[in-house]
């Protein structure tokens, strides 16, 4: 972006300002020896037009809603409307998920966003022995549509966007959302939302799995090929990096593995045929909001650019809205610590801010509370108001990537960007050409494993050395006792779920749940859509725990023997 001339020139002022300027203050000494990022990459003291001599404007940069889109996805941004405001919510039973939810959206929060207890996770149910003392503990029990019908009690699904963070199970939960819509009369057209769905990830980082890898890429691919038809407001997939990042990831290497699995759902969609310019407006990204605040925004420049890029080049993506990289962030739940919980507040702030400057389209901000329990209502409404402040007060919000042109940010997502790519290529080789079967090779051969293994690792040894500061852990230590007050869950929550649930199974209709399994059973057997029979299962009250069954029945259950030496 500069010619030879004025780069000679600003080498030369650098020079002269090292000798005389910088020299004599370093005999001072500065505050470390070096400089990192939370992931361990080293910033300079200073970056200048020569940093930034080889970036092309209109091929790295270019403008908002463009191509490669690293100024953000959208040309008005957050100008035309703020990013959708999603808290995180879920506990108990249905009914106090639903007053929550009712609680939030009066509050001024613009997405609903719904967190399950780990039976629901798992693909059980809540009567099944390993749920007990489980349920509803760290996210809302479903076990039937009529979990469904009473969460969304009062809620018009012709009105609200909803995310669903879910997984192994994810398939049953979109088909009772889509079971509901058809009872309110909602066109399925009009339903919206975002499943996250990410298969792939829960092998590498997230531990959730019901069968093994390659059915499971299966059974994700169907509810895409299914939205492409029926829900196409609906995002079926979230691919995400969040939770590969709480797992101990570095920053490069959560958008790498992230990217990597997108473009495996992407190979998997062509490979059973669908058009690229169809499905791929509908995947959707979910990525972690550390405390290296520049770091972030490189991250998320970076990520947008590789995702245009490759779509157009490798996958042959010809819609722009094939190309442009959607994604939510949440605020780093590992930064999160219950000494000094308060300090939260100030950690969450920076993250948010991290990811509004890095053009998020949606945001979850994490309560002060949450290294201790499940989140309280002030402390939800605090991490809420976080949000609203930032839109509505800092200005961060009036100029469209105002970070872009900065001699650092740009240096740092040119890094980031060959950093990233370097890991995505070596996941392609690994497959002979393929993302997708590099993904599927390198998960139990342990690849992802090992490197977050060792980026975790190397995280500890920092914070111990106290070269990494944590406040309040590490330094600025307290002795008296800081613990707010915090959410229970009602012990009567488990009781009141098993006699929903004994009821709902003693109503129906026993021999119309039968028929509706075994037509699920004959539709795995026959490799064709499964969303269709599940979603005429869960319509006639088949349980969770009995449909994932029929998947464990053909499949196996998945048992994870990959050695991390």
């Amino acid at each position: 972006m500069f010619d030879e001339e004025d780069l000679s020139a600003i080498r030369s002022e650098r020079e002269r300002w090292e000798s005389e300027t910088l020299e004599p203050f370093l005999k001072h000494g500065e505050r470390k020896e070096e400089f990192v990022t939370v992931s361990n990459h080293e910033v300079d003291r200073l970056y200048t037009p020569e940093d930034v001599a080889d970036i092309d404007y209109d091929e790295d940069l270019g403008f908002p809603g463009e191509p490669p889109y690293t100024r953000g996805p959208y040309p008005t941004m957050y100008r035309g409307r703020t990013w959708t405001m999603r808290q995180f919510a879920g506990f108990g039973t249905a009914e106090e998920t639903n007053e929550r939810f009712h609680y939030l959206t009066r509050e001024g929060q613009t997405g609903l966003s719904t967190a399950f207890d780990m039976p629901s996770l798992m693909g059980i149910d809540s009567d099944h022995p390993m749920s007990d003392g489980e349920v509803g503990k760290e996210g809302v029990a479903v076990d039937t549509l009529r979990d469904m019908e009473i969460l969304f009690d009062g809620i018009d699904l012709g009105e609200v966007s909803t995310s669903f963070t879910i997984n192994p199970s994810a398939a049953v939960i979109y088909a009772m959302y889509i079971a509901l819509a058809d009872q309110q009369g909602v066109p399925r057209e009009e339903v919206r939302g975002t499943l996250q769905n990410d298969m792939l990830k829960e092998f590498i980082a997230q531990k959730e799995w019901v069968i093994p890898p390659e059915p499971s890429l299966d059974v994700v691919t169907d509810t895409i090929e299914f939205a492409v038809e029926e829900t196409p407001k609906f995002h079926p997939v979230s691919i995400s990096g969040y939770h590969i990042r709480e797992a101990g990831s570095t920053a490069i290497q959560e958008a790498a593995f992230t990217l990597a699995d997108g473009f495996a759902y992407v190979e998997d969609c062509l490979d059973r045929g669908l058009d690229v310019d169809e499905f791929a407006p509908l995947l959707s990204f979910f990525f972690n909001s550390h405390n290296s605040i520049f770091e972030e925004i490189a991250k998320f420049r970076a990520s947008r650019r590789i995702y245009a890029r490759v779509m157009d080049e490798w996958y042959g993506a010809e819609r722009p809205e094939s190309k442009r990289m959607k994604f939510h962030t949440q605020t780093a739940g590992q930064s999160l610590t219950a000494q000094q919980p308060l300090n939260n507040v100030v950690r969450t702030t920076i993250q948010a801010l991290a990811a509004v400057l890095g053009g998020t389209q949606s945001l979850h901000t994490n309560s002060y509370d949450e290294a201790l329990a499940l989140p309280s209502e002030e402390a939800v409404r605090v991490a809420l108001r976080t949000q609203q402040i930032i839109a509505e007060e800092s200005g961060v919000a009036d100029i469209v990537d105002p970070m872009g042109g900065s001699f650092a940010i740009e240096r740092l997502t040119d890094e980031y960007e060959a950093e990233i790519m370097a890991y995505i290529e070596e996941i392609r080789e690994m497959g002979d050409g393929s993302v997708r079967d590099g993904v599927l090779v390198g998960i139990p051969q342990g690849y992802f494993h090992r490197e977050i293994q060792e980026a975790s690792y190397e995280y500890q040894k920092r914070v111990d050395a106290e070269e990494e500061i944590v406040v309040g852990v590490n330094k600025y230590t307290i002795e008296e006792d800081t613990s707010p007050d915090v959410l229970r869950v009602d012990k009567t929550a488990q009781e009141r779920q098993l006699e929903r649930l004994a009821e709902v199974k003693a109503e129906r209709d026993d021999a119309a749940v039968e028929e509706a399994l075994e037509a699920l059973s004959e539709t795995i057997e026959a490799g064709e859509n499964v969303m269709p029979p599940i979603i005429d299962a869960v319509k006639v009250y088949a349980t969770m725990g009995e449909i994932m069954a029929v998947f464990e029945d053909h499949y196996g259950a998945y048992q994870e023997t990959v050695g991390l030496a």
